[in-house]
């Protein structure tokens, strides 16, 4: 998972290179992609950085619209953009607003993209206010839908047993072992076996259509002027279960809402999502307990990417909004009956309440 970060405060800081001989290639290449795309090489700032390797940059381009474009610097040995070039263009042709791709030396890792702004949905959104929230969900549902009904099998790699299983093996080897210092052995590792055998099975039941991933208001800019959403971080796109971005929507990474406009929206999308034929059940409750088992999956596979991120790549300001991913955990794992050794084994890991079974050895 990528988190890019606001782009704000980032829009005048310099272009800082680490390593001279990709500084030329890129100077190389701006000076080829300038001329042809009108742009201005001297206006090159920093625009965000994200959890990958990539990086992205704004320049200015010549012209009455004194339009922006953004460059994505992916070294091709630490990134492939490959997918994010597909992508890319199964979101236009889905009528979804995505980044055009306008150049892309795929030997060095440089893109030319479209500027989608510099205000994402998360941006703009007022925690305390819900429904002032709304018509940007309403768009998020739409854009949704739209990407969901564009879905064709083959296409995009699966979001297969395997993916699932080694997203999972996040949670125990990383925010466990290394992040908590708990052994993965006995009691625990047997529960969080079995847990993790009922979380895959249930998500596997779901029928499968595009999945973008992250799709989350940090990952969706607003246009000032008309307000439209734009999509971005789209690059880990696979096809698989069609609970998991309305999951990944309204439970996210940065910001909690209350149930009760967890529901509302899921319900909007719901609504849409059958109306449009796209396979969800026919029950909203059936369909909102494969959305909860499906968002368990990523809580728990999130809550390890944000412990690698600051043990093994030196980004701890992730790791701060892991107790949200412990709450979501809780709140789902505490609503089944079958997921009570879960909440129970997390609750310890935590600290939470006093040990009742369970004696983890420290690493």
């Amino acid at each position: 998972m990528t988190a890019p970060s606001t782009p704000g405060p980032l829009a005048a800081a310099p272009v800082l290179w680490n390593d001279a001989r990709r500084e030329q290639a890129f100077a190389a290449w701006l000076a080829r992609v300038s001329a042809s795309h009108g742009l201005l090489p001297g206006t090159v700032r920093l625009a965000s950085a994200d959890a990958s390797f990539r990086r992205y940059f704004r320049v200015d381009a010549s012209g009455e619209t004194a339009a922006t474009r953004i460059v994505m610097d992916a070294p091709p040995d630490k990134e492939n953009s490959a997918p994010f070039v597909q992508v890319a263009q199964l979101m236009a042709q889905a009528g979804v607003r995505a980044p055009r791709v306008l150049d892309w030396d795929e030997a060095q890792g440089f893109l030319l993209l479209d500027d989608l702004g510099h205000q994402t949905m998360l941006d703009v959104i007022d925690p305390g206010q819900p429904e002032a929230a709304r018509p940007l969900y309403e768009q998020a549902i739409d854009a949704l839908v739209h990407w969901q009904l564009s879905s064709r099998p083959g296409v995009l790699p699966p979001y297969d047993e395997a993916l699932l299983r080694r997203e999972l093996t996040l949670f125990p080897d990383w925010y466990v072992a290394k992040h908590r210092g708990i052994a993965l052995e006995g009691t625990l590792a047997e529960t969080l076996a079995r847990s993790f055998e009922l979380i895959v099975k249930s998500n596997l039941a779901a029928p499968s259509v595009y999945v973008h991933r992250d799709f989350m208001p940090r990952n969706l800019m607003v246009e000032p002027a008309s307000g439209a959403l734009g999509v971005l971080d789209f690059q880990d796109a696979v096809y698989g279960p069609i609970t998991y971005d309305i999951a990944s929507l309204m439970r996210d990474a940065f910001l909690s809402w209350d149930e009760e406009f967890v529901i509302d929206v899921t319900v909007r999308y719901w609504e849409k999502a059958r109306k449009a034929d796209l396979p969800v059940h026919e029950d909203f409750g059936d369909f909102y307990r494969a959305v909860e088992w499906m968002g368990l999956q990523r809580h728990l596979k999130v809550a390890g990417i944000f412990a690698r991120l600051t043990l093994r790549d030196g980004k701890p300001r992730y790791l701060a909004d892991t107790p949200r991913f412990i709450g979501y955990i809780r709140a789902t794992a505490g609503r089944y009956r079958e997921l009570t050794p879960l909440l129970r084994l997390v609750d310890q890991i935590e600290g939470i309440q006093a040990a009742s079974g369970y004696a983890f050895g420290r690493v």
